[in-house]
């Protein structure tokens, strides 16, 4: 799967509030940063926010300007065809290979032929090389 490769996401972690997704959307929104992909996670009064954008370093600096607390993190984002099917695939290619997914979230519409997947495990960068040269078996 050629469409494997490391990537930074951004980690937004702060108190949960209402309207807190709006406010980072139109941080980036402003800016002219497309959210290629989001999750939010909340616990107990914590929200994580896990961004990746089509301007990673500028949605950085964007968010750090606005005083939010924020890491980075290496993640593998994999592009796959919209197919039932692929994502097994994968995640049994990774097990098969010794590798805990820590997390994953994916993003597609009905209608749109790929699919993105974003994930960590235990080795991203052997994740990467195993999908880059086997793909999922």
């Amino acid at each position: 799967m050629a469409g494997a490769r490391c990537v930074k996401e951004l980690v937004v972690r702060t108190e949960n509030r209402v309207g807190l997704v709006a406010e980072i959307a139109r941080i980036l929104s402003d800016m002219g940063i497309n959210i290629l992909a989001v999750q939010v996670e909340v616990v107990g009064e914590e929200a994580l926010v896990h961004l990746l954008t089509d301007a990673q370093l500028y949605a950085r600096d964007a968010l750090r300007e606005a005083e939010f607390s924020l890491e980075e993190r290496e993640v593998v984002a994999l592009e796959l065809p919209n197919r039932p099917g692929l994502l097994r695939r994968v995640t049994e290619a990774l097990a098969r290979q010794g590798l805990d997914i820590h997390y994953l979230y994916a993003t597609a519409a009905e209608s749109c032929t790929r699919s993105l997947v974003i994930f960590s495990c235990s080795n991203n960068g052997k994740a990467v090389l195993m999908l880059r040269e086997r793909g999922p078996r």
